[in-house]
């Protein structure tokens, strides 16, 4: 392969934990590994835009599962973010799933959201399943007309949990969190949309926060995560 010059594109997210450099693809959802001697040679690369320095392999590597793409002349791009530090978490965790009350026409409306977040995952390939999401919730936040507080966007996200209980398909955090999203937006009602990256072992996690940056009706743990795409907000990041 002819590896000329490359960059990194836009819609990839990075985040640096010192002992490993996370890459994530937000048109695929495909996340991948650098080790140290791997997440140095990205982040030299970074720095000077000069891909044709790395070595072949991990070239060849990183432009086929399309980490890189070719351009003309030597462009650097930003450094990873610096990962928020977290204590080891080994699959112990737990925490409350129970959802309290809720109306019966939130609930109704809240698994029309969540039908919409299913339709949308089978509307095309497996691997854009995460782009047409993102695609979508960038389409509806901006004509949300004012911010859900806190209590609304509380009584959303459990509102879809609860529908979630009756769900044919997968729901987990990613479809939860869009659907949230896409209920809230059915009163003009908006709210921050973040997925992030948590080391040790590396996970992943998508959530929704109100203004106040306080996570919604998640554990205190998903404060370990940081966020590399976030939709919603003033302060937006655009993998």
């Amino acid at each position: 392969m002819d590896r000329g010059f490359g960059t990194a594109p836009a819609w990839l997210g990075a985040v640096d934990y010192g002992h490993v450099v996370v890459l994530v693809d937000y048109r695929t959802g495909n996340v991948q590994c650098l080790l140290p001697p791997a997440a140095r040679l990205w982040c030299q690369a970074a720095r000077t835009g000069r891909t044709d320095r790395l070595p072949p392999a991990l070239a060849d590597r990183l432009f086929g599962l399309g980490l890189l793409t070719p351009v003309s002349e030597p462009a650097p791009w930003p450094a990873p973010v610096a990962g928020n530090p977290a204590a080891a978490s080994w699959g112990g965790a737990e925490h409350p799933a129970g959802t309290g009350r809720i109306p019966g026409p939130i609930s109704i409306s809240a698994a029309a959201a969540l039908a919409a977040v299913f339709l949308l995952k089978r509307a095309g390939a497996r691997t854009t399943v995460m782009r047409r999401l993102t695609t979508a919730m960038r389409t509806a936040v901006p004509r949300c007309e004012v911010r859900a507080t806190t209590a609304q966007a509380h009584e959303a996200v459990l509102a879809v949990r609860r529908a979630a209980w009756y769900s044919p398909g997968r729901t987990a955090c990613l479809e939860e969190s869009v659907a949230a999203v896409f209920l809230l937006a059915t009163s003009r009602l908006a709210v921050t949309w973040c997925h992030g990256v948590a080391p040790d072992p590396v996970r992943l996690h998508a959530w929704v926060q109100t203004d106040d940056g306080y996570p919604v009706a998640e554990p205190r743990s998903t404060l370990d995560y940081t966020p590399l795409l976030t939709i919603g907000a003033g302060h937006q990041q655009h993998p």
